[in-house]
């Protein structure tokens, strides 16, 4: 797989440490060599062909016993695991990655019903348990060791960059009524808050403010501390599509943001999956991040989720997914050419077939490399190109500047 990349041009391959294959409980003494040499050998494959690591810590999982025994990042004693987990992969792989993140699309676990709280069979939430205070807090734990893994990698290495990650899909109202855009507002409000921990080291004060309305108190004076000393040195982001909501009176008093009035917008066509398709969304994006954080950008995720088909010449003609990202790529270039925006990098999701987590699907393919396998596990894991592999090669080469005017 890695010399495919290699044969498109890679300059960099974004993927993540599975916390397991290091502490396989999360809460043992000593790393596990096995776990760590793989990584060794995959950052060192990397490097031959000149491919830089992009590394996120934490993608969604942690390790079970964590989760089960002690209730994941609820508990305070999480913190130090990850700590520990990060302190490691930084002495060990800090001559072979450079860029580091702590936790993937951290804010997406701001709709308590998606949080991974709510878990079955991890029996995380007992009867009378506030979702919502959990998830918070549970949030909470997370920026205190995202700050102070952020602090332990200048430690060990000054030359280490690490920054956050967050789903970045902006939201828009769904007309210019005032109340419309004080939902939209009350969207972003949510989503941004994590990113003004991480890149200001403190909470803004609508937060506070919500948090103080609802009896929410767990941030000590040390976790100020820390959050202040642990700013990230970027942003990396999530872009797929954007979002309209439309207020329905249910939250009258605070224009919360309330998943239940997300609304079709209708300016835009949308993925077999319903994500609208918004490029323009994402130079908004860009041009707003870097105007309210001044911090530099690093696009880490973008694509199309889509139904491939092989044809009987065995070619995958996906000009869909070519389409999506021209104009995605085209945009970004006009936020850094128009708006000045500081843009490090741009990574697709993903480069290669794999499960897509939000439907358990393979079917639901990102790719430019088809892997033969279906959604049942079903196949031969045969690699093969698709059409977009040899124009996304060409994109590289020139970096980018083949379709800006194509």
């Amino acid at each position: 797989d890695v010399a495919l990349f290699a044969e498109m041009g890679f300059k960099a391959f974004r993927t993540s440490i599975a916390w397991t294959r290091i502490f396989p409980r999360g809460d043992e003494k000593e790393p596990n060599e096995e776990g760590l040499k793989f990584y060794d050998d995959l950052f060192d494959e990397c490097h031959k062909y000149g491919i830089e690591p992009v590394i996120t810590l934490s993608h969604f999982e942690l390790p079970w016993a964590l989760a089960k025994e002690y209730g994941g990042f609820r508990n305070r004693q999480a913190i130090d695991m990850f700590v520990k987990f990060a302190k490691v992969c930084f002495e060990r792989y800090q001559h072979k990655v450079k860029y580091w993140m702590t936790f993937n699309e951290i804010n997406n676990q701001a709709d308590v019903t998606q949080h991974n709280l709510i878990q079955e069979g991890a029996v995380l939430l007992q009867e009378g348990d506030d979702a919502e205070y959990l998830m918070y807090l549970s949030a909470h734990h997370e920026l205190v060791a995202s700050a102070l893994a952020v602090k332990a990698a200048h430690e060990i290495n000054p030359d280490l960059q690490v920054g956050c990650m967050i789903g970045m899909n902006g939201v828009y109202p769904a007309s210019p009524k005032p109340e419309d855009v004080m939902n939209a507002l009350g969207a972003m409000h949510q989503k941004y808050w994590y990113v003004e921990v991480h890149a200001r080291g403190h909470y803004p004060r609508h937060i506070l403010k919500k948090f103080e309305r609802k009896g929410y108190d767990f941030i000590t004076e040390e976790d100020k501390k820390i959050l202040a000393e642990g700013k990230v040195d970027y942003i990396g982001f999530s872009y797929y599509m954007s979002f309209a909501t439309k207020y329905q009176g249910r939250n009258e008093k605070t224009f919360d943001y309330v998943p239940e009035d997300f609304v079709r917008n209708t300016y835009l066509k949308a993925s077999d999956w319903g994500w609208q398709i918004d490029p323009i969304g994402l130079k908004i994006s860009c041009v707003d991040l870097y105007d309210r954080y001044r911090k530099p950008l690093f696009i880490v995720e973008n694509g199309l989720g889509a139904k491939d088909t092989v044809e009987a010449d065995g070619s995958i003609n996906d000009d869909y997914r070519i389409d999506y990202l021209r104009e995605h790529i085209r945009q970004m270039y006009k936020a850094i050419e128009e708006d000045g925006v500081e843009l490090m990098g741009y990574t697709t999701w993903a480069p290669i077939d794999l499960l897509s987590n939000s439907t358990n699907q393979m079917s639901k393919r990102y790719g430019f490399i088809y892997v033969d396998v279906d959604d049942y596990g079903n196949g031969t894991y045969k690699r093969s190109k698709k059409k977009s592999y040899d124009w996304y090669k060409e994109v590289i080469a020139t970096n980018g500047s083949s379709i800006l005017d194509d």
